[in-house]
């Protein structure tokens, strides 16, 4: 759900270094030509990245991109150990803050708490319900049953249908008792929905 990208500024150095341990390393890592060959990938991917700065290095304030999501590198030298380590609590605390807020339509959804919320009224969700709704809003593609089993349960011929439509007519009941919402999972012929 939460893929680690790191993206680097013509920091050719660390890329190498970094392409050297790959196999070793908990995160993808890109060096970028140019500042807008970055915003270009950031632009398909709004939140799943951590960009980090070599000393000296400035960036241009772009809307997409937030300063937590941002990490320069001005104590060098540093070992590699040390180096790795500061990007994953760099990467940890943006994660966590991302996680924190969610927002789904009117809604916003903290994935740390497992709390969905509107307007000052709150539900608890459970980690499948999360998938699902995750799942539901990630693009504008409805999703029907089978698609359901393969991307949230890991398809098993094991599973039958009617423990997805069980799990939506649950998670559609929650939502409508606690927000009088009838219509934020919406379905038809083609599929389950957010719209």
């Amino acid at each position: 759900m939460f893929k680690q990208n790191i993206f680097l500024i013509s920091f050719d150095s660390l890329y190498e270094i970094f392409n050297e341990i790959k196999e070793n390393l908990s995160f993808k890592i890109t060096n970028f030509k140019n500042e807008t060959d970055l915003v270009k990938a950031i632009n398909l991917d709004k939140k799943n990245f951590l960009i980090v700065l070599k000393p000296g290095q400035k960036f241009l304030r772009n809307e997409n991109i937030l300063i937590k999501n941002i990490l320069h590198i001005n104590n060098l030298p540093m070992s590699i150990d040390k180096l790795i380590e500061t990007i994953n609590i760099q990467w940890i605390k943006s994660k966590f803050n991302y996680q924190s807020k969610v927002n789904i339509k009117s809604y916003e959804l903290n994935l740390n708490s497992k709390i969905f919320c509107k307007n000052d009224v709150f539900l608890k969700l459970t980690e499948k319900e999360i998938e699902i709704i995750l799942y539901l809003n990630s693009d504008s593609v409805k999703k029907n049953i089978l698609d359901l089993q393969k991307n949230i349960w890991g398809y098993s011929s094991e599973i039958e249908t009617h423990t997805v439509e069980t799990h939506i007519y649950r998670l559609r009941k929650k939502i409508n008792d606690k927000f009088k919402d009838k219509n934020f999972i919406s379905s038809d012929i083609n599929g389950y929905f957010i719209k």
